[in-house]
Parts: C-alpha cells; structure tokens; sequence
C-alpha cells in the first residue's frame, strides 16, 4: 500500500529554527502526559493484581499473562509505530494510539474472567507501545542529541511519577469499596483524552510529503516471530517441560519466521526495522543492553508489587508506598543526568555507572526474604533505581547520536522493542521460576510444620492472606519472600552482562543543531 503524506502547519514545519526551551515544553506537555497514561497502564495493576486475579479467580500464570500479554503486544507494535513515524505524521499516530488505549482500558475495565482481560491488556499494549515509542521519536524530531538530555530527563522524572502513582492510584482504588478494580482501568482514560487535546494545540512537526509503501509483511512477519518465542518461554515449564516437542516446535518455528523476516527486511522498499542499521555498533550494542535491562526493569516492578502484598502482608496502597525508595531513586537520576550531559556533552559514564549499579542492586535484592529490614531493603531498592535511570534513556540517547535523521523513528523504536521484549521473556521466565519455587518452599514449610499440602493454598491460585488459618500465614509469606529473592538473584546475571556490553559503546559527540 502507498501512503502520501501531508505536511503539517505550524512554526516548526515552515523553518528550521530552533525551538525555544519553552515552545518544546509546550510541544512535550501532550507527550508527557501521553507517556505518563502509557506506563500508567502497567503500573496502575501491578498492585492492584493479587485482588483483580482473586476475584478472577486466577492463578500465577494468569498474574504473569495479564503483564506479559500487554509487553507482548507493545513489543511487537514498537518497530511498526516507529517506522511509520519516518512516513506519515507522528501527532496523528500518536492520537490513534491513544484512541487505542482509549477502547482497550474501557474494555479492560468490563472483563468478566483472566481470558477477557488478558485480551484487552493486549490492546493496551499495542496503544501504550504506540505512545511510548513516539514520545521519544516526537522529542528526537525537535531538538538535537546535544540538548536532548535535558528533555530525556524530563521523560525519567514522568516515567518515575507514573511509576509511583501507579501502584498508589491502583492500591487505593481496591482499597475503596465503593470503587472497586475495575476502575484502575478506567482511571486512565480522562487522562488519555486531555493527552489528545493538548498534542493537537501544542504540537506542530514538520513532515516530509513522500510516497512510501508500508511494509505489512515484514510487519506481520517480525509479529509472528516475536510473539511465538513469547508464548513459548510463557508457557514453558508449566503446561509442558522445557525439554519437549512443544518447545522444539516453538522455537523452531519463532526461529524460521526470524530468518525469514531478515529476507523479507532486507527486499523491502520500506522496511519496518532497517537491516542498515545494525551495521552501526552502537545500536547493535545498545539493543543487546536494551534486552538485558529490560528483562530486570519489569521484573523489578512486577515481582516487587507480590513482595509486598504476599510476603510482608501489605496492602495494595502500601505496597505502593514502599517502592518508593526505588522510584525517587529511578527520578533523581535521570532527571540529573540529563541535564548533566546537556551541560557536559558526555554520556557513556552514565551507562557504564546505571548497568553496574542495577546489577549490584538486583544482587542485593536476591537476598530479601519477609522479614528483611525495610531500611536495607529501601537501600536496595533506591540503588536499584538509580541504575535504572541512568540507564534506560542514555541507551536510546546513544542511538539517536549515532543514525541520519531520516532513520531517528526506526532507530528509536528498536532500542524500546528490545528492551520490551528483553521484559516481557524476563516477567514471563521468571514469573515460571517464581511460580515453581514457591510451590516447592510452600511445600516443604507445610510438611515441616506437619500439615498436609493443597486445600487453602492449594490449586495455583494468589492465596488471600486474609482469609488463610493463622497458622498458614507466616509459611505463605516465608515461601513468597524466598521466591521472589531468588527471582531478583537470577536477574542479576543479566544486569551484569548489560554493564559488560555497555563498555564497547563508543562515546561519540552528541551533535549539534547543525548536525543532527
């Protein structure tokens, strides 16, 4: 198919004029709120979850598919959103992912059982991915690599306030009956529709008219490939074993469409991840990290949320409340980052000093168990943050510094579909490890306290501590914290590959107006 497309009005579209601080700020302020709508719908269930799935009557695996269904469907519309930013006009699509979030949270909000929900947290997916990848496309598009740290900080602090007021907006609406968690999907949507109305009065990019075919096999294609390694390392160790002929069948396959989507890539006239870019090192080395901090960066906030609740006994809003440690952490850090290599034009020791500092904080988590400290529990937490915002904007800085502009969109894109992809196979295996470790504390704690297994913690669902004997609560919680300090420990190695991959980027100038 060929699209046309149409040139924007506004200042920005009839000169190349830099933009004053103050009109990006008016330009960024739909963004923001779109992105802060984006990671929103995450972390507005993530403590909400254990009470979504009770009433569901869900289990762990339902509690790993409603977050690995909606990182599914962001990972694989990523690269799609991004490539059509280098073709049609970036305000538009920004407004259609959010109409998309729009419907899917309404939708969302109505389930009935797990299967309906996990369907419409895959259109969130498709929505949030749309927002998420465009609001760093739309800020790459108006100011240069220099001056972006600035912005990108911005873009830390909203992703850190959404990261907190999530979980706190979530917890309290569970926590009100006249409520109830249907709203932590319902919640977003005024949000959504101010984030339309203030793009289409604020923001003004120019758009080159072009004629351009939109590569719908490639897209289809790189989907297929992705979402089947997905489903496989989902399902793996749970409804078949590791070793199976499942396995065989869904790797093999996942492994076949990935070949054939470089084929595909390679003869498009348009493809939707460009095969040239990968012959800069800088983004080869940036998507490994990407993947490898992804898979910590959703764990953390996924499997933290069931510490708090199912280990320490907290309630959804202060389940909340406890992670904020590691969530002023995240925004202090890439809030001050930011306007440091503004200031200074370096940016690699940002990189070099985050991956480190996440693996020493996901090694130090790996040793939590309910009755850790709260105070060295907050320490882990915070460096944990730190590391995170001195990670995940810096990477996507790097490759913005490094292709032409007419590739920014595409580039772009990549970085975050690694990274979403590196989180959703991370809450998905770990998620696998955690259900299986569990199981087994739970198990040998019932059968040292001589009761006999299954009947109120039994069948594989979130148990409700509430409603547990007395005696059963503290054997629950000693295998949840256990659980979930070995899901952090065996993230850690992950943290640690990132930081050793992150030491061969090439620090090259950030450009400037001129040159981007």
């Amino acid at each position: 198919m060929t699209v046309s497309s149409p040139v924007s009005t506004g200042a920005a579209a009839t000169d190349d004029t830099p933009m004053t601080h103050r009109q990006v700020l008016e330009a960024l302020s739909g963004l923001l709120l779109g992105l802060f709508v984006a990671v929103l719908s995450s972390t507005v269930v993530s403590n909400a979850l254990p009470r979504i799935l009770t009433d569901l009557h869900g289990g762990e695996s339902a509690y790993t598919w409603v977050i690995t269904a909606a990182l599914l469907s962001l990972t694989a519309s990523t690269p799609i959103w991004g490539k059509l930013s280098d073709l049609v006009s970036k305000k538009l699509l920004v407004q259609i992912a959010l109409v998309i979030y729009i419907v899917s949270s309404a939708l969302a909000g109505l389930s009935q059982n797990t299967a309906e929900l996990i369907a419409c947290r895959v259109l969130q997916g498709i929505g949030a991915g749309g927002v998420t990848a465009l609001a760093q496309i739309c800020l790459a598009a108006m100011v240069p690599p220099r001056e972006r740290g600035r912005y990108s900080g911005y873009f830390g602090a909203i992703f850190a306030l959404a990261t907190i007021g999530g979980p706190l907006i979530g917890g309290v609406i569970v926590d009100t009956s006249w409520l109830g968690w249907r709203w932590c999907f319902y919640v977003g949507i005024p949000f959504s529709l101010v984030a339309i109305l203030v793009l289409q009065r604020t923001l003004k990019l120019p758009v080159v008219r072009r004629k351009a075919k939109i590569d719908y096999l490639g897209a289809t294609v790189i989907t297929g490939a992705v979402s089947l390694l997905m489903i496989w390392i989902t399902l793996a160790g749970k409804n078949y074993p590791w070793l199976s002929w499942q396995t065989f069948a869904m790797v093999g396959g996942g492994l076949l469409l990935g070949a054939l989507a470089v084929l595909v890539e390679r003869r498009a006239a348009e493809p939707i991840i460009p095969p040239a870019l990968f012959r800069h090192r800088t983004v080869v080395l940036a998507a490994t990290a990407s993947v490898l901090v992804g898979v910590g960066m959703y764990g953390a906030t996924t499997f933290l949320s069931q510490y708090f609740q199912l280990a320490r006994e907290k309630s959804p809003t202060m389940a909340g409340l406890m992670t904020l440690p590691m969530i002023l952490g995240l925004a202090v850090s890439s809030t001050v980052a930011g306007r440091l290599i503004t200031r200074y034009g370096r940016w690699k020791g940002y990189l070099v000093a985050g991956t480190f500092l996440l693996a020493v904080g996901f090694g130090l988590l790996g040793t939590v168990r309910d009755d850790t400290s709260y105070g060295l529990l907050s320490l882990y937490m915070a460096l944990t943050g730190i590391g995170l915002g001195l990670t995940m904007q810096n990477l996507v800085l790097a490759v913005q510094n490094t292709v032409p502009r007419h590739e920014l969109g595409a580039a772009s894109s990549v970085v975050t579909f690694f990274r979403t992809m590196g989180g959703a196979m991370g809450v998905s295996a770990l998620g696998a490890l955690m259900t299986d470790r569990v199981g087994r504390y739970l198990t040998e704690n019932l059968a040292a306290a001589g009761v006999p297994s299954g009947g109120a913690v039994g069948g594989g669902e979130i148990p409700d501590l509430h409603k547990l004997p007395a005696p059963l609560v503290p054997l629950v919680t000693d295998a949840f914290g256990h659980g979930v300090g070995v899901v952090f420990l065996m993230a850690a190695p992950f943290a640690l590959l990132a930081f050793l991959v992150v030491l061969f980027i090439h620090e090259a100038p950030l450009k400037t107006g001129a040159e981007a």
